[in-house]
C-alpha cells in the first residue's frame, strides 16, 4: 500500500493501491504503443501539450500546490513556488528543445556527414519526495520533447501528486500514453527497469537507491542517469560581502526545511570573519518561523518521516558531543508531528558527523579554515561532489572554481536548478546531467549519417 502521510500531524491522509502486475502491463504496452507515433511528431505538435500543461498548471496552482503540503510538508508558499517552477521547465523545453536537437554537420571524407539526435524509447522516471512536480518535470520535459514517452515511478510517500501530474497530460488531452503514472512500492521497481521496453532510467534519490538502479540497469546495458545526496560546501572568504552572503547561504539552508540535495551544508568560513559571519547567520535563522505549512507566514515546516527527523537528531546529537556548539536549537521538540527546530552548530570540524555525513534538514553547520588553500581542501574532503557556492570577489572565486570538485559552482549566488543550465554531480552524487542542451541529450541516440561518394583526398 503507497501510504502518504500528513508530517505535520503525523496523521494518515491517504493510502493507494499499487498497481497490479496486469496494470503494470497494460502501462508498459501503452506506453511503447504511443511511442511508436510520437516519435514522428513534430517539435511544434510535441510543444503544443507540454505548453497546455504547463497552463494548466498555472491555472489549477492552488489544487496542486497542496498536495505537496498535505504529503510532505512543504510551506505552501514553497509548494506554489515549485508548481510554478515545474510550469517554466515545460515551456523551456517546449521553446528550446528543437535548437539544443539540431542536427551537428562534421566534416569527414563523406560528401556529408553529421549526427542527429533521434529519441530512444520509453524512459523510465524513478523520483524522491521532496519536490514532486519539480523533479517529474526535470525529467519529462526534455524527455518528452526529445519524442521519448515517460514512465514514472514517484515516492509511494507521494501519491496524491504522482497521480495529479500524472492527469495533468489527461486533463490537457495529451497522446494516450505519452505521460503515464505508475504507482509501485519500491521493491517492484526491478522488474520494470528489466522490461524491454524501458531504454533507460532517470533516477534522483539516495546514494544507496542509486547504486542499485545504476546496477540493475547496467545489467540490462541500460543507461541511467543518478542526480545522488549531497554535502555542498558555501565557502566564505575574507574578501566577501558577509551581509549578502549570509542572507543567501541562509535561504540555500532552509528552503524545504533543509531537505534538498544542493542546499548548503557545510558552510566553511575563512578565519578572519568567521567570528561575524558565524553571528549574522544566528540572526536571521533565529527570525525563521517554524510552524504549520499551511500557514502564509510559515518558513519552515516539518521533516517529511519520521525515521528522517530521528536521524537528523542523531547527527546534531553527535556533532554537539564532539564539540561543536549549538547556537540555535538542536533539541527534538514534543507534540504532533515531525518537525525540528532551526539549528545552528558552530566551531564543526572535519571528523564530526555534522560534516561527514549529509544533513537533510534545517541544520546549519559551521567550519573555520585558517585561509583560501585550507577552505579548498575541506570543501573538496567529501564523498560527494553535487554543488558548491564560494563567496568573494568575482574574479578570485571564477579563478577557484575549476579547483572545487562539484558539478556546479555558483559564485555569489545560491547554488540551484535553472531549466537553461545543465545541473548534477560527481564522486557519490551521481553521473549525467539533467536540464539545459545537456539534460536533453542524455535519452537520445547521437546518430552519425555518413553519405557518399567518398571524398578524395
Amino acid at each position: 500500500m503507497l501510504t502518504a502521510t500528513d508530517p505535520s500531524t503525523g496523521k494518515i491522509v491517504r493510502e493507494v493501491q499499487p498497481a497490479s502486475s496486469s496494470e503494470v502491463e497494460r502501462i508498459l504496452v501503452t506506453a511503447d504503443a504511443a511511442y511508436q507515433s510520437w516519435r514522428q511528431t513534430t517539435f511544434d505538435e510535441r510543444a503544443r501539450v507540454l505548453k497546455d500543461v504547463a497552463k494548466l498548471m498555472r491555472d489549477d496552482i492552488e489544487n496542486l500546490a497542496i498536495l505537496m503540503t498535505e504529503e510532505m510538508g512543504k510551506p505552501i508558499k514553497e509548494a506554489r513556488g515549485e508548481v510554478q517552477k515545474a510550469a517554466w521547465c515545460a515551456e523551456h523545453y517546449a521553446e528550446h528543445a528543437e535548437d539544443y536537437l539540431k542536427t551537428d554537420t562534421i566534416e569527414s571524407d563523406a560528401t556529408l556527414s553529421y549526427v542527429q539526435y533521434r529519441p530512444l524509447g520509453v524512459i523510465l522516471g524513478i523520483l524522491p519526495w521532496n519536490a514532486p512536480f519539480w523533479l517529474a518535470f526535470r525529467y519529462c520535459a526534455p524527455t518528452l520533447m526529445a519524442g521519448n514517452t515517460c514512465v514514472m515511478k514517484h515516492d509511494p510517500h507521494v501519491p496524491a501528486c504522482a497521480e495529479a501530474i500524472g492527469k495533468l497530460f489527461e486533463r490537457v488531452g495529451a497522446p494516450e500514453g505519452i505521460f503515464q503514472n505508475l504507482p509501485l512500492e519500491t521493491p517492484d521497481v526491478e522488474k520494470v527497469i528489466r522490461d524491454d521496453r524501458i531504454q533507460a532510467v532517470s533516477f534522483t534519490g539516495s546514494e544507496k537507491g542509486g547504486a542499485a538502479v545504476a546496477s540493475i540497469a547496467a545489467s540490462e546495458i541500460k543507461h541511467s542517469v543518478l542526480e545522488l545526496g549531497g554535502s555542498d560546501p558555501a565557502i566564505v572568504l575574507s574578501d566577501a560581502n558577509l551581509e549578502e552572503a549570509a542572507d543567501v547561504i541562509t535561504l540555500s539552508r532552509i528552503i524545504n526545511a533543509g531537505q534538498s540535495c544542493i542546499a548548503a551544508k557545510r558552510i566553511i568560513v575563512e578565519a578572519p570573519v568567521y567570528d561575524r559571519m558565524v553571528e549574522l547567520l544566528e540572526e536571521r535563522l533565529a527570525k525563521l518561523k517554524l510552524g504549520d505549512p499551511r500557514e502564509e507566514t510559515t518558513d519552515i515546516g516539518p521533516i517529511a518521516r519520521p525515521d528522517l527527523r530521528d536521524n537528523l537528531h542523531r547527527q546534531v546529537t553527535e556533532t554537539v558531543q564532539a564539540g561543536a556548539r549549538c547556537l540555535l536549537g538542536g533539541e527534538m521538540p514534543s507534540g504532533d508531528g515531525y518537525y525540528y527546530p532551526v539549528t545552528l552548530l558552530a566551531d564543526v570540524t572535519e571528523d564530526m558527523t555534522g560534516s561527514c555525513e549529509e544533513t537533510f534538514g534545517p541544520i546549519a553547520v559551521v567550519m573555520k579554515a585558517e585561509n583560501e588553500v585550507q577552505a579548498l581542501a575541506m570543501a573538496n574532503n567529501s564523498r560527494y561532489g553535487l554543488a558548491a557556492a564560494i563567496w568573494t570577489d568575482a574574479k578570485r572565486g571564477e579563478a577557484l572554481a575549476p579547483l572545487i570538485e562539484t558539478g556546479q559552482v555558483a559564485i555569489n549566488g545560491i547554488v540551484k536548478t535553472d531549466p537553461r543550465l545543465p545541473s548534477g554531480g560527481i564522486k557519490k552524487s551521481g553521473f549525467g546531467r539533467e536540464l539545459g542542451p545537456h539534460g536533453i541529450r542524455e535519452f537520445v541516440n547521437a546518430q552519425q549519417i555518413w553519405i557518399g561518394p567518398k571524398k578524395d583526398g
